[in-house]
């Protein structure tokens, strides 16, 4: 016990933690170990003493008049015997015997010892490092655990996860390394110093050494993006006019990228020029690719679209996409790669669905139907005559106010429409000509089909006249040409327009 002391100041020393944090862990374990082996609940305190330099354990109990609790608690008249100072409410000591600890007790005080000493390094290693995250250290390789390198970082050992370490590099026992302080904590099953060989920062690091422009502040790092193993974007900026920022980077004949390279095993580097506006940003972070051009989507939301060249697609996208996505972490953009002829199809389509499908139903106000009819077809959702002339006397009927007479109009106008599309449909003298279908003219045809429903419709009356002429036969006596095709009634490769019309009773 005498020469506890001497080395408590040893592993203070090796451990680089102070002293009164060891001296206090002991005391604990002293504590611990004393409570274990007398198995007592009273109160108990460890002290050196200052002659010897050895660590005594000491009972302390309470001063009272009246005793109630014989463990906590002592008369005066027993405490003056034991210390002739003492006085009521004050507390007393008396030694308790340290030699009795057995070996069990010692190996429990050693376990609570290591453990506090522990804690204690780690809080001396997180409050010197927390505040070194993103610097650049130099390490060896002390020893490998499973696919982590632990690495000796002079005061402290450090870890190198698999996931920290690029594709490209393989490490040995007292190979050393150049790597940057990831994070540093002290709880956790990864309590301790992170340091990493696959962040951006560490090629941020190596350009402030290899740079001089960059170390002191004529030419800043505005962001670094990179696959470790694979390729890096570094955009970078120049605050003097007569500095070239790229140029400054790579140096004469490549020099300085390639001294960073090297130290990256082979990793590919892209020095880009950093600009505030996005466009002009955008254009340098896809080199090599060539632009056409770029346009912003949405500025809120950080949505571009850029346009390149069919050949350049590709270049543009890189290997497995990871031109594009690199640039994208470099602008903190979400960007849409297109070639010209995507684009183009894109157009088309856009411009195709703003064109209706099919002409407007008043276009059939050039043909006589009334203009209220119009509207309650328009009300009914039937926007286009094809739309119309695909329905059937059925589903026009089931449209409010619309009954057997008002259908007879709309396959007048329909027909009529149609009509006008025909060859030879204008007769000579450009007086129109009746439409016939199955051989009898059309207002025949219509006569007869709904005279039995309502007898107030005459389909010969003026309505008749103002048809675009079908089947080429003039009014004048002149021969008759061959029936006018009219579609949807009397071609067999169309659909008719309306095949047939139910009269009131049902009867086909």
């Amino acid at each position: 016990m005498a020469s506890i002391y001497q080395s408590i100041e040893i592993l203070s020393k090796e451990k680089g933690i102070d002293p009164q944090i060891v001296i206090d862990a002991v005391k604990d374990a002293m504590l611990v170990a004393a409570r274990k082996h007398f198995r007592t609940t009273e109160d108990l305190v460890a002290a050196f003493n200052d002659a010897t330099g050895a660590l005594e354990i000491y009972g302390v109990k309470k001063v009272v008049e009246s005793v109630q609790d014989p463990i906590k608690e002592i008369s005066l008249p027993d405490a003056l015997r034991m210390d002739p100072l003492a006085q009521l409410e004050s507390e007393v000591r008396f030694p308790k015997p340290t030699e009795a600890l057995g070996r069990i007790s010692a190996q429990t005080a050693k376990q609570v010892i290591l453990q506090k000493v522990r804690e204690a390094e780690r809080e001396t290693i997180f409050s010197e490092y927390s505040g070194r995250v993103g610097e650049l250290v130099n390490c060896m390789v002390k020893r490998i655990e499973g696919q982590d390198l632990m690495v000796d970082l002079g005061k402290t050992e450090a870890r190198l996860p698999k996931k920290e370490q690029s594709k490209l590099e393989n490490f040995s026992v007292g190979d050393r390394a150049r790597c940057v302080i990831r994070s540093v904590d002290k709880a956790g099953k990864n309590a301790g110093v992170i340091v990493s060989r696959a962040a951006p920062e560490l090629v941020m690091r190596l350009f402030e050494q290899e740079v001089p422009e960059i170390y002191d502040n004529t030419v800043v790092i505005k962001g670094c993006a990179r696959e470790a193993g694979e390729r890096t974007k570094i955009a970078v900026v120049s605050r003097d006019r007569d500095v070239d920022s790229v140029g400054a980077c790579v140096g004469m004949k490549g020099m300085r990228v390639q001294s960073i390279i090297r130290e990256l095993r082979g990793e590919k580097i892209d020095i880009i020029e950093f600009s505030e506006d996005p466009v002009v940003f955008a254009t340098h972070a896809l080199s090599p690719a060539k632009i056409s051009r770029v346009s912003i989507v949405d500025a809120a939301e950080k949505h571009m679209e850029v346009i390149v060249d069919d050949t350049q697609l590709s270049l543009a996208i890189g290997k497995k996409g990871q031109n594009v996505r690199l640039a994208a972490k470099l602008l903190g953009w979400k960007i849409d790669i297109k070639s010209e002829e995507e684009k183009r199809q894109e157009v088309e389509t856009a411009m195709a669905a703003l064109v209706p499908a099919g002409a407007p139903v008043s276009v059939l106000l050039d043909h006589a139907l009334a203009e209220d009819i119009v509207e309650k077809l328009l009300e009914a959702g039937v926007a286009t005559v094809e739309k119309l002339g695909s329905m059937t006397p059925e589903e026009l009927e089931a449209i409010p106010s619309i009954g057997p007479g008002i259908i007879e109009k709309i396959l007048i106008a329909v027909n009529a429409y149609y009509a006008q599309f025909e060859p030879g449909a204008e007769a000579e003298g450009g007086d129109t000509a009746e439409i016939s279908v199955d051989g009898l003219p059309q207002a025949e045809f219509i006569a007869e089909k709904i005279a039995p429903q309502s007898a107030d419709v005459n389909p010969a009356s003026e309505n008749a006249p103002a048809l675009e002429a079908a089947s080429g036969a003039a009014p004048n006596g002149s021969e008759t040409p061959e029936t006018g095709h009219v579609p949807g009634l009397n071609a067999p490769d169309e659909k008719k327009e309306f095949d047939t019309i139910e009269n009131s009773e049902g009867v086909r």
